[in-house]
């Protein structure tokens, strides 16, 4: 006989619902755009050392504080961090399609390393638990709004995880991972930016780091600038302010930045500029307005309008650069033709 506590379970002798699809969502989608939340671009959440950090990060910037505590096992990595993209990435594809979605989220392992530039070898499934370890074992307590709310809290960066299934070889297969109220509260109010795919092929930590930052100030400006030392205190690192400034040289020499270039300018500072600046009408390229981007938003609710921006411009470019006589109701009747689709 059933348990009382069976769900599902009936009058008429139906089985319980024993895998409700509501309590979790399981990751199917495997091109899914690559999204990061805007909270841990702005705020330096994650370690940029290749060794376990044990150290605590205490952070405060323009009235946000962030005390990041790790566990015995370290403080979640920025290449850590390729596991929360994946998931954010996932769950806005399923929102923008239309589809139910939920804190707990089911992972195939292996798409998670091939959709995140990693190698699929027997070392790289082991490097992957101990990345859910540092995960789950690092918390955060801060001020830090998301979805509208500011209140202070402490939580970890996944809340729980655990190996579903593995191979006979003893490879994990998939995962339950539970995300932290604080970040799906961010997927939910849609507070994430669309990231270049070159960004899982950056090797170096501080790249990354870096990328994130400019990424997340640059937006649809053409440049932006900021001082080494107030860039040295937002991406985190624990470097002396010298050597920090060394290895954005080299950076800047090495050119490896997806979508930005980098400059040093007199004063001590840094100017990055997006390398594909949207085409100007001296350029003979279309010109939107301010207006017509916020209607984009509100039309294509959740997706990046700078993505789409771009993407609508090399639509207009592979159809043959046709004169528009209004290029804002040319983008938004696109805009409204591509928000229908998955």
């Amino acid at each position: 006989m059933a348990q009382a506590s069976d769900r599902g379970a009936g009058a008429r002798g139906l089985l319980p619902e024993r895998h409700p699809t509501a309590d979790f969502f399981v990751c199917d989608i495997f091109d899914a755009t690559p999204k990061d939340d805007l909270g841990s671009m702005e705020h330096p959440l994650f370690s940029l050392s290749t060794r376990p950090d044990r150290r605590i990060l205490t952070y405060a910037h323009n009235g946000v504080t962030v005390e990041v505590t790790p566990s015995v096992k370290g403080r979640a990595t920025i290449h850590d961090k390729d596991i929360l993209i994946y998931c954010v990435s996932q769950l806005m594809a399923a929102l923008n399609a239309g589809r139910e979605v939920g804190r707990t989220l089911q992972i195939r392992a292996h798409d998670l390393l091939v959709a995140t530039n990693r190698d699929t070898s027997g070392d790289s499934y082991t490097r992957l638990r101990g990345a859910f370890e540092r995960l789950a074992g690092t918390r955060i307590t801060t001020n830090l709004e998301t979805g509208g709310l500011e209140t202070t809290s402490g939580f970890g960066l996944i809340e729980s995880w655990e190996i579903v299934r593995r191979s006979r070889g003893g490879r994990m297969v998939s995962v339950m991972v539970t995300l932290s109220d604080w970040l799906y509260r961010a997927v939910l109010a849609k507070s994430v930016l669309t990231l270049s795919r070159d960004y899982f092929r950056l090797r170096k930590p501080l790249e990354r780091r870096i990328y994130e930052l400019a990424r997340k100030h640059c937006g649809r400006q053409p440049d932006w600038t900021i001082s080494v030392p107030v860039l040295h205190k937002k991406a985190g690192s624990a470097a002396p302010v010298r050597v920090f400034r060394a290895a954005l040289r080299r950076m800047i020499e090495e050119a490896n930045l997806p979508d930005y270039s980098m400059t040093e300018e007199p004063g001590d500072l840094i100017r990055f500029a997006r390398r594909t600046a949207a085409p100007t009408a001296a350029q003979g390229g279309p010109v939107l307005s301010q207006e017509a981007l916020d209607e984009a938003r509100r039309l294509a609710p959740g997706r990046d309008v700078y993505a789409l921006e771009a993407e609508w411009r090399g639509f207009w470019d592979s159809t043959g650069r046709v004169r528009l006589s209004s290029p804002d109701r040319a983008f938004l009747a696109w805009v409204k033709g591509r928000a229908s689709r998955p």
